[in-house]
């Protein structure tokens, strides 16, 4: 039986209104705090980050490595042949789908942080590695610590298998499509109904929130900066405003026009965009050194696999890396599904998993071989070339001391600013419509919903910017905090996405036998 929208959960026009309280209330809580005592929430906040590292760090490693391991599982079994959302036939081609999922993660943050993580770890190694910083031997853990970071299990989590389960409740159930239907495997209609279901959808839409607002602010600061270092513009807060008003309206003009339009049109020229840059960055950077390194590298996150996904031995430099990414991520998990599960339909399992857990890693891992491999090719070469600029963990700056490198290095630099400003907007539409859906009884929410949520975010970044980087910076960090009631919305899905999947495999296959052909 269809799942429809009650008294109980107050929806008014098609809108869950204590589910908007609860939200928008947040927004104006942690805006109000932050413009009145900045320091009292960075305090605030950082405490909630060091309890949420010490308590939940260990678990996110845990569940991360047990999404990757389960969904392939399921992928490579018979189970990875049944086909979701009741279409025969998808509704997107294989471009257009993988476009719109590979610029979900990317989108998040994978141009500056492909420029500066290798080099920060190559600056610092990793301490599950015993070698020399800034050599040639520490480059190759540089590059595959950062393959962890943003490879398999980060892109697992985002769907591999929440996505079976939204799919299987939402279209052939007819539950909502949102993170509250995560929990109908253990929770049932309480889950669908009242303060579980409204406490998960808070929690996921909150730290989707905190995630999309904190890349939606340091794109104001990242290409203000750029601004100034190409062009000679000031760089100043009226730039970094300008920058994020441009980047609101057109990620909620994307996000108003739908998936099948603004949003599938604004990825496709996302991909088509990044693949030119990396095809000239390969052919006219350190072609060499990047083939060697990704070679390499990837072997050593292959062969360390599982000792860098567990490692626990040094928890400052785990809290402000791995467990740090994980956080963000997991905090994405639940909305992301939403998305995916969006675009999905006439999907196999197997194509979904193969597309999140390895197809876009891949990718990804030679993506930041690419643009981070080049930056510490250009630094042994030429020390301080790459690192001078990067000095205090300036992360554009790192990425135009890179591309400026290259040939035509101010034209390649312009790019990779539209590349940044494009991929963030690609995590806007997309986070955008997945809340208002989340908070909507339709996969098609009104329009004044969407505008408000692509605006809300733009005026919170404005307003955290305004108190300079550390506003931001604060809200980065309650990503981390946000990950605690999250991670536990996406833990059921461990079981419950191989049972769905075994059900309708043997549906499948009953449905397909010679008896029940006869009968």
């Amino acid at each position: 039986m269809a799942y429809t929208s009650t008294t109980g959960d107050s929806v008014l026009k098609g809108v869950n209104i204590p589910l908007f309280a609860v939200t928008g209330g947040f927004i104006a809580v942690f805006c109000g705090l932050a413009l009145i005592d900045i320091d009292l929430l960075k305090e605030l906040v950082n405490a909630g980050f060091g309890w949420s590292v010490q308590i939940f760090g260990a678990y996110w490693q845990v569940l991360l490595l047990l999404t990757f391991i389960i969904g392939l599982f399921m992928a490579f079994s018979g189970r990875g042949s049944v086909v979701l959302g009741k279409l025969d036939k998808p509704e997107f081609t294989v471009f257009q789908w993988g476009a719109m999922i590979m610029c979900t993660l990317l989108a998040g943050g994978g141009v500056f942080w492909a420029a500066g993580e290798p080099m920060a770890h190559f600056l610092s190694p990793p301490p599950l590695f015993g070698v020399e910083a800034k050599t040639a031997e520490a480059a190759y853990p540089a590059l595959a610590q950062a393959f962890m970071h943003w490879g398999f299990l980060a892109w697992a989590i985002l769907g591999a298998l929440t996505t079976v389960v939204l799919m299987y409740y939402h279209y052939e159930k007819g539950l909502p499509l949102a993170p509250r239907t995560l929990l109908y495997p253990v929770f049932k209609e309480r889950a669908l109904k009242g303060p579980i279901g409204l406490i998960a959808d808070a929690s996921c839409i909150i730290a989707v929130v905190a995630g999309t607002v904190g890349p939606i602010g340091f794109l104001g600061l990242q290409v203000s900066y750029g601004l100034q270092d190409l062009f000679g513009l000031s760089d100043g807060f009226t730039s970094q405003a300008v920058v994020i008003a441009v980047l609101v309206g057109l990620y909620t003009a994307s996000a108003v026009t739908g998936v099948n339009k603004g949003i599938q049109i604004l990825s496709r020229f996302n991909v088509i965009l990044a693949c030119a840059l990396l095809i000239f960055m390969f052919f006219f950077g350190p072609t060499a050194f990047i083939v060697d390194s990704f070679v390499h590298s990837f072997g050593i996150y292959v062969d360390k696999f599982i000792p860098m996904a567990m490692f626990r031995a040094e928890s400052g430099w785990l809290g402000w890396w791995t467990v740090f990414f994980w956080g963000w991520f997991l905090g994405y998990g639940p909305l992301m599904a939403m998305f995916i599960a969006r675009v999905s339909r006439g999907r196999s399992i197997r194509q979904i998993v193969v597309m999140l857990s390895i197809i876009a890693p891949v990718v990804t891992c030679f993506w930041f071989t690419i643009v981070g491999g080049s930056g510490i090719a250009f630094e042994l070469a030429n020390p301080g070339s790459v690192s001078g600029a990067f000095e205090g963990f300036n992360l554009p700056a790192a990425l135009l001391a890179i591309t400026k490198q290259l040939p035509a290095g101010f034209l390649i630099s312009v790019l990779f600013l539209i590349l940044t400003t494009v991929f963030v907007a690609t995590t806007g539409d997309s986070m955008t419509y997945c809340i208002s859906v989340a908070m909507s009884d339709s996969d098609t929410p009104s329009t004044p919903v969407r505008v408000f949520w692509g605006i809300a975010m733009g005026v919170m970044a404005i307003i955290l910017i305004s108190l300079g980087s550390g506003g931001v910076s604060a809200l980065q960090s309650f990503i981390v905090v946000t990950a605690v009631p999250v991670s536990l919305v996406l833990l059921p899905s461990l079981w419950a996405a191989p049972q769905i999947a075994g059900m309708l495999e043997k549906r499948d296959r009953e449905s397909t036998s010679p008896i029940a052909a006869e009968a």
